[in-house]
């Protein structure tokens, strides 16, 4: 226990505490911090005045250390318990003891404060000339996690003691526990901490890992890269190797500890989003665009298989269309899409079967956006006039409808093979010829009809 006379602030357990909420009934059961039952009560409290170290504010007074000067009128004091951890909805028992000059001094003009909140007068009481009781039922959370401020004042207002209240849950078992390496070099982990989550406490996560079947107990020691609850091993991982990890969870109250996870480096490799992703037109085909990137570099040493995604969304929308077909190779052809449109394209990678892994690998992150347009289209879009058969022409109206079909099938189950270009691409020079030629023949054939009519000159 500790005398803290004139040194101990509204945040001196976890730093400033907030100015407090104007003092309703319902806004005080929210900054009661630990307390409970009286949180609900609604008479008006009064605030403790604002408290800088070395006493009142606008108030300087000759203290060191928390210990008053002899003859200065000033008391010392000590709160017991110093510092408890409870569980939640326990009770605490807590008392205030003052001494000092002058020799009259008693615990009548005292009172607590909890988070710079005065305690209703009724959750006291006086022991005896010197000692006040304070008693508080069905504690709540600490509302910080390095503990709650429980002070004893002087009738003046004065801190003449303080105590740090650690109210909360001991850790749950950490779970979900999840590993990937970037090109083999490295480990990251991340876990969920529990399935609540929240104990009130500060708590200590420590990732542990070992070789499964010898070596010695490691700890991780850079923490938060990927969020909150990550660990990252930035070196000296064996390959070939199982390690057994698993995560430690601490705190005043307990201690826990996940399941062991076993993995294989070479089960969890991702590496980075695949390097120069180039979009391009395909001649003057305006629903197309070619795409072309390089396989991992950092992987180029390592036996290993690898397969592709490709997204990619118009420029306007936020809605991602997948190719997932890629399989190994380093182009693709994206066909169906909109003429004289501005398309945004990724790619990322998949290394799998690393040295004969049989593990389904870890996708990469995505590349940056690379942007490219189709060609704007040269015939009228529905509505602007389309040539209709002529009458006494038979349709074209099913082979049309079924080279559709086909192409629509073509691009669901062959949407980046080798056939499919060669398909598509004879379907499209067929397509431009038999164009042209039906060009050349109404051109012609209106001539030669009124030749005929006239007959041959004489």
């Amino acid at each position: 226990m500790t005398p803290l006379a004139g040194s101990l602030g509204a945040g001196a357990c976890g730093g400033r505490s907030p100015a407090p909420p104007p003092q309703t009934g319902r806004q005080l059961r929210r900054v009661a911090g630990p307390l409970g039952r009286w949180g609900e009560r609604k008479e008006d409290l009064t605030p403790a005045p604002q408290i800088k170290a070395g006493g009142l504010s606008g108030k300087p007074q000759k203290r060191q250390s928390g210990i008053p000067e002899k003859g200065s009128g000033a008391y010392t004091a000590m709160i017991s318990p110093q510092d408890p951890t409870l569980l939640i909805g326990s009770s605490l028992q807590a008392t205030c003891s003052v001494h000092g000059d002058p020799p009259g001094a008693t615990a009548e003009g005292l009172y607590w404060t909890l988070n710079g909140r005065r305690l209703p007068p009724e959750l006291s009481r006086v022991l005896n000339a010197s000692t006040l009781a304070l008693a508080l039922a069905n504690l709540n959370g600490s509302r910080q996690q390095s503990g709650d401020n429980l002070v004893c004042h002087a009738r003046d207002g004065s801190i003449l003691a303080g105590s740090c209240l650690y109210v909360g849950l001991p850790p749950e078992k950490p779970f979900n526990i999840s590993c990937w390496s970037k090109n083999m070099k490295d480990l990251t982990c991340r876990w969920t901490p529990g399935a609540h989550g929240e104990t009130f406490l500060h708590t200590n996560y420590s990732l542990k890992y070992k070789l499964r079947w010898y070596g010695q107990d490691n700890t991780c020691e850079e923490y938060h890269t990927v969020g909150p609850h990550s660990c990252h091993i930035p070196k000296d991982l064996a390959l070939f190797t199982p390690y057994e990890i698993w995560v430690e969870a601490t705190n005043r109250l307990g201690s826990a500890r996940s399941d062991v996870l076993t993995l294989d480096i070479l089960d969890v490799v991702t590496t980075d989003p695949p390097p120069d992703v180039h979009v391009s037109r395909v001649g003057g085909l305006e629903d197309q665009l070619s795409v072309r990137w390089v396989s991992p570099p950092a992987l180029k040493d390592f036996l290993f298989q690898a397969k592709y995604q490709i997204r990619y969304r118009v420029e306007d929308s936020v809605d991602w269309k997948v190719v997932d077909d890629v399989s190994n190779q380093t182009s693709c052809r994206l066909a169906g899409l909109k003429p004289g449109t501005v398309y945004f394209v990724q790619v990322r990678c998949n290394p799998f079967g690393i040295y004969g892994s049989k593990k389904a690998g870890i996708w990469s992150e995505w590349s940056h956006p690379t942007a490219a347009s189709t060609p704007r289209s040269e015939r009228a879009g529905p509505g602007g006039g389309a040539c209709e058969p002529r009458s006494g022409e038979p349709s074209s109206g099913p082979v049309r409808r079924e080279l559709k079909q086909f192409l629509g099938w073509l691009k669901k189950h062959a949407y980046c093979s080798n056939l499919s270009f060669r398909l598509y691409d004879q379907w499209r020079a067929w397509m431009q010829k038999s164009h042209k030629t039906r060009n050349q023949d109404e051109g012609i054939l209106p001539s030669g009809r009124r030749g005929a009519a006239r007959g041959p000159a004489r």
